[in-house]
């Protein structure tokens, strides 16, 4: 489903506009990005826990010159983890 469809679900389910609905997706989106950014953690009861997760330094492959070493930094990351909900759901 992209985000196009998802808003006109949403439209549809809660008989609002399009314009509407696609207004309260960027909300929750832009609501969880500054919330994890900030918090580092969006729990949503049975549905699943949007994170910030810590990667550690590595070493890479430059993907152009397979033979020469990089240094990939240390960064958080975002990571998505299923509730119990929505994974029995899914099954």
């Amino acid at each position: 489903m992209t985000k196009t469809a998802l808003v006109a679900h949403l439209a549809t389910k809660l008989g609002v506009t399009k314009k509407m609905s696609n207004d309260m997706v960027n909300v929750f989106v832009d609501a969880v990005i500054a919330s994890v950014k900030k918090t580092g953690e969006v729990r949503i009861q049975g549905f699943g826990t949007f994170k910030a997760s810590k990667r550690d330094a590595r070493m890479g492959v430059n993907p152009r010159n397979p033979s020469q070493k990089i240094k990939i930094p240390a960064m958080r990351i975002p990571t998505f983890k299923a509730g119990a909900d929505f994974k029995k759901a899914v099954r």
